[in-house]
């Protein structure tokens, strides 16, 4: 009997911890959620209702007006192929380099594997600088308002260089020893056997380097105007957004736009494609993350 009641106790002890964590958990998400919806709230809100400044996260008056404003008065089509075709062709071209950059500094009999190791992490920390960027892009590689300005100055990011090295340097060097025994040579090694194992920590890299591609629009300000991709347009309609109401004119209040409106209808537009293709990724991006950071 004595053993029923202490094992009753351990049990109601555990259900009480179960419901405590269980209240954290959804305060956690409450807080997590909190911001995006009533982001998603400001986008869908009458503008004139936005301008008290009230914090919800359902519209009190819901409109199109900010999204119609945003997508009928501006062209998007061709920004949006641009923004597209640089997230594709950017990470796609990008994770191939990185991971044929990490596979050689992976290796053990590749002489300057340390010095090539720490002169690309210097360059984390030590930049030339904009300036010396932008005469290289614009005067020396003539890249001004050519498409491959998106991709080539992006191709290699050192931390994903890192990241997918020590995931390589973590796989059995049994593998790699048995295809070279079998005639295979480095590029059939990367390609048949590094690759497919690399699959968590090459879809993690390609993660990263979509939402940079993705995000990006100061290159686009400063070396391809004439290319101007999503989120440069977006963000130039953000800047003019402005409120211009005639208090006697009714209908004209009704078909106003608040800026603060158009911005947070911007920020869904730019966010929506991200969360899309980020649940394809998510069993991907843990393993990638957790065992490709065992090593430095």
């Amino acid at each position: 009997m004595a053993k029923a009641g202490s094992s009753n106790k351990i049990k109601s002890r555990d259900n009480i911890l179960d419901y405590i964590l269980l209240v954290v958990f959804i305060f956690i998400i409450i807080l997590t959620l909190y911001p995006f919806l009533n982001v998603l709230a400001i986008s869908f809100n009458d503008p004139i209702d936005t301008m008290r400044n009230i914090n919800f996260i359902f519209p009190r008056q819901f409109t199109l007006s900010n999204y119609t404003y945003v997508f009928k008065e501006n062209d998007l089509m061709t920004p949006m192929m641009l923004s597209v075709a640089r997230t594709l062709l950017g990470a796609g071209l990008g994770v191939v380099c990185t991971a044929m950059l990490a596979y050689v500094l992976s290796r053990k009999d590749f002489y300057f594997n340390k010095p090539f190791t720490i002169l690309f992490v210097i360059t984390m920390y030590v930049s030339g600088g904009l300036i010396p960027e932008y005469l290289l892009l614009m005067r020396t590689l003539k890249m001004g308002n050519n498409f491959l300005v998106y991709i080539i100055p992006g191709l290699i990011w050192v931390y994903n260089i890192i990241l997918v090295r020590s995931f390589i340097e973590g796989l059995p060097i049994a593998l790699q020893e048995a295809a070279r025994v079998d005639g295979a040579n480095d590029f059939i090694i990367w390609a048949k056997i590094i690759l497919p194992l690399c699959k968590p920590v090459l879809a993690t890299v390609a993660l990263f380097m979509a939402v940079g591609q993705w995000n990006s629009f100061m290159d686009t300000y400063l070396y391809a105007k004439k290319l101007p991709t999503l989120q440069y347009v977006l963000y130039e309609i953000m800047e003019s957004a402005t409120i211009k109401i005639d208090p006697h004119a009714a209908e004209q209040i009704r078909n106003a736009v608040s800026p603060l409106s158009v911005r947070m209808a911007i920020t869904i537009i730019a966010t929506v494609p991200i969360i899309i293709v980020y649940p394809f990724l998510q069993k991907y991006f843990v393993g990638g993350m957790t065992v490709g950071a065992v090593k430095d």
